[in-house]
């Protein structure tokens, strides 16, 4: 993969400095072991996704990455040091492949992310000293790791844009080439051809003219190439754009010479140039790592199974083969039960088995019949046998029907085995099949990443909503700043007010707009305000909720008292919905054009037919979310950021229960 040059580096620094100053960071994630994701909120546009990867590049991304189930320490670290914090700035350092980002919480923080050779990621604390680096790693000039100064990479090359002409001039001093003198001056391979192609207009340049041969004239027309590229930075006048010809495949900043002939695609901004180039490029490589990741998980179930079904295939071999050796030692009754005699005789002379061995072996090479069938003897005296190519193990100290029992019972032993191989092997196939369709989703999931496309969100969808089963609006405060619109934005005097009876719970307005308050209506916005209340993150299975009318509900406290922001007093009577039902539904409807709705079960039953129902649980919201999308996705109209938005505040599950029950009603 293409790593970012230094002039990618300052013109996406140069954007994310004016995009995410003052912007609020969000949570971190790390999809794969060298990329590291952080969310911002910026007002006014909402969330950003800044993809960081350690030695090829940095941009905000519309490709939200698969992560894994358990968060790496260092995104973990991330959270609990700067979630929280404002961005001061983002600048890159000495025109390098560094950029550094600082921020502030309760003090300063930085995050260097290096983007030349490997690269690393490292948050450091207002001292400059490293808390923590991605990767370890310890070079003759510099030590990354914890409670170490952060030294930077030592400065080389020049920074195009403020390089006076005699500095320049001192550049060509050096035992090099023209092309190799500016490459090496941190203006690489792409970018030293391409002066030399713009100072080519002005006078004629080999390339691979030596230093020492370059005249004053040619030197002044490299540096007048140099600054009709890079003051276009300066200047602001960006031409963003992927370049693509046959095979070869780049994304600039700025209109090259050098990609005239080739057929362009052009951006607002590059970072979005660098999201498209990059995001599907990299989502490539995740493949392959996920898909070696379920393949393994793939194999190990082919494996067992291969194992069950040669343990099942050995105890048939042992059936079959013991019932034919029982069978060939009755057949044989007279021919063993003289070997056996013989062996029983030598003994009680008190020869040894070694020396009854010698006996047979000599008796068999002599020809004696009743001796062709022996094969050996062990020092315990037991005998091998071989009739009719069969070879068979006889005990002398056992009657000849207890040797024949002996192979019965073993195939009796084997036979019993096969039933439980075979339940085995039937769930190991039922687990392979299980994994199978599991990696198929998920490299299907990978294969097509789907770009994260803000949408334009209906007024009620920026707050909790759901329509009754009556067709009645009812809304709900997310936070503090909603439940304050609610109230003073949308509470009308034919409304109703509901709320949790419980510390940290929605401010909820039943919109009546002409319908008539009832018992329904009721206990479906009860369920709603009572599982957008903390009584959800408590795992409450009820709660009880009020309900007052509008002129009940004011911001005006008691004379002495203070109301935070998003609170309210209620005065007067107030009327209770006891233990209403903390569970929801969410379903795709069709309230003014589809779209997820999350909400009482019975408005969802009314609404649409496809939904799931939750409860208070164990499952993370973003596990929780996969789960969902599989089953209401219609039309591929749904991400997993619209599921998360409309789940309540704690972890939840489905409720198997009450799908198994409406399965079981209809069957």
């Amino acid at each position: 993969m293409k790593s970012m040059s230094n002039v990618d580096v300052y013109t996406v620094s140069d954007e994310l400095n004016k995009l995410l100053t003052g912007a609020r960071v969000d949570k971190s994630f790390q999809p794969t072991k060298d990329i590291v994701v952080v969310r911002f909120h910026v007002a006014g546009t909402g969330r950003v996704d800044l993809v960081m990867q350690c030695g090829a590049r940095i941009h905000t991304s519309q490709y939200p990455l698969e992560n894994p189930t358990t968060p790496p320490s260092f995104p973990m670290l991330l959270r609990k040091r700067i979630k929280g914090a404002h961005v001061e700035s983002v600048k890159q350092h000495n025109f390098d492949r560094v950029v550094e980002i600082k921020v502030k919480k309760d003090k300063y923080y930085a995050i260097i992310v290096e983007l030349f050779d490997k690269g690393n990621i490292i948050l450091l604390d207002e001292d400059n000293n490293i808390i923590q680096p991605l990767k370890r790693k310890l070079m003759s000039d510099r030590d990354i790791s914890s409670k170490r100064e952060y030294i930077f990479p030592e400065e080389r090359g020049i920074n195009p844009i403020t390089v006076s002409e005699d500095e320049f001039h001192e550049l060509f001093s050096e035992d090099s080439d023209v092309v190799r003198t500016l490459a090496r001056n941190g203006l690489g391979s792409l970018y030293a051809e391409e002066i030399i192609q713009r100072a080519n207009k002005i006078v004629e340049i080999d390339k691979n003219t030596l230093n020492s041969d370059v005249t004053a004239e040619q030197i002044s027309a490299l540096y007048s190439g140099l600054k009709d590229l890079f003051n276009n930075l300066k200047e602001d006048s960006i031409k963003p754009q992927i370049v693509k010809k046959d095979t070869k495949e780049d994304v600039v900043p700025l209109d090259l010479m050098k990609y005239e002939d080739f057929e362009k695609t052009t951006f607002e901004t590059f970072n979005e140039a660098c999201d498209e180039f990059y995001s599907k490029k990299v989502n490539t490589t995740i493949k392959n790592i996920q898909e070696s990741a379920w393949t393994k998980k793939v194999n190990k179930f082919e494996k067992r199974l291969r194992l069950q079904q040669e343990t099942l295939d050995n105890f048939n071999t042992t059936i079959k083969e013991s019932q034919h050796k029982g069978e060939v030692i009755y057949s044989n009754y007279p021919t063993i039960e003289n070997i056996i005699n013989v062996v029983n005789s030598a003994r009680s002379k008190d020869y040894s088995f070694s020396e009854i061995g010698k006996i047979l072996k000599k008796a068999k090479k002599d020809g004696m019949k009743e001796a062709q069938i022996y094969e050996s003897i062990d020092k315990l005296g037991v005998l091998t046998l071989n009739i009719d190519d069969t070879s068979i193990i006889i005990d002398p100290k056992l009657t000849i029907a207890e040797n024949a029992e002996n192979y019965y019972e073993k195939g009796k032993k084997a036979k019993r085995k096969t039933k439980g191989a075979l339940i085995a092997i039937e769930n190991t196939k039922k687990q392979l099949e299980k994994i199978k369709a599991k990696k198929d989703i998920a490299m299907e999931h990978i294969a097509t990443p789907k770009k994260r496309v803000k949408k334009n969100l209906k007024w009620y969808e920026k707050m909790r909503w759901f329509v009754s089963s009556q067709g009645v609006l009812v809304i709900g405060g997310r936070d503090a700043n909603s439940n304050e619109n609610v109230v003073k934005k949308y509470l009308e005097p034919q409304d109703i007010y509901l709320h949790a009876d419980i510390h940290g719970a929605s401010s909820t307005a039943i919109k009546l707009n002409g319908h008539e308050l009832n018992d329904s209506i009721l206990k479906e916005s009860g369920e709603f305000a009572a599982s957008f209340s903390s009584a959800w993150s408590n795992g409450f299975s009820s709660q009880d909720v009020f309900w007052v009318h509008p002129d009940q509900v004011s911001k005006t406290p008691e004379s002495g008292e203070f109301l935070p922001k998003g609170s309210f007093v209620i005065r007067g009577h107030r009327n209770y919905i006891r233990g209403a039902r903390v569970k929801l539904a969410i379903g795709i409807v069709d309230y003014e054009g589809k779209r997820i709705m999350a909400g009482p079960i019975e408005a969802l039953e009314a609404h649409c037919e496809n939904f799931v129902v939750i409860k208070p649980g164990y499952t993370k919201k973003e596990a929780l979310a996969k789960k969902i999308i599989n089953k209401i996705n219609e039309d591929d109209l749904l991400t997993l950021d619209d599921i998360i938005r409309v789940l309540p505040s704690g972890k939840c599950d489905i409720d198997e229960k009450y799908h198994e029950r409406k399965k079981y009603e209809k069957n």
